[in-house]
């Protein structure tokens, strides 16, 4: 999929995503400000989240639950120094549990993530407008 969008139709988009995803690893790209947390907010809640959800960028991963008894994973690498960091949480483990896994700055862990994760690139071409590939 390749397509621009608007905070208006992200609700759309977040549904596209999840019934689009060929695994429950999904990997945003894109810089700063382009929109990745707000994209993930709103794919967990399409994913039945009841929890706040926020940006785990100082703990490195927040666990949500849905309500249909089902686990979400958010994690920020934004601030990680190195792979070895992902190693020690475990990221390995989470992986291999058929959660989801939404997972903001993976350029940052590249060698250890999951070669069949679904990849997200995310562009700004306007005030407020994005442009999403998926591959």
């Amino acid at each position: 999929m390749h397509k621009n969008y608007s905070l208006e139709n992200l609700s759309e988009i977040a549904v596209e995503i999840i019934s689009s995803a060929k695994n429950k690893t999904i990997l945003f790209y894109g810089e700063m400000g382009v929109g990745k947390t707000t994209l993930i907010k709103e794919i967990c809640k399409k994913l039945g989240v009841l929890d706040t959800i926020s940006s785990p960028t100082f703990s490195l991963v927040n666990e949500y639950q849905t309500s249909k008894n089902e686990t979400v994973f958010h994690f920020d690498f934004y601030r990680i120094t190195n792979e070895e960091e992902a190693l020690d949480m475990g990221i390995e483990e989470y992986f291999d549990n058929n959660d989801w896994c939404l997972i903001e700055w993976p350029e940052n862990i590249e060698n250890l993530l999951p070669l069949n994760a679904v990849a997200i690139h995310l562009t700004i071409i306007g005030d407020d407008q994005r442009n999403i590939q998926i591959k």
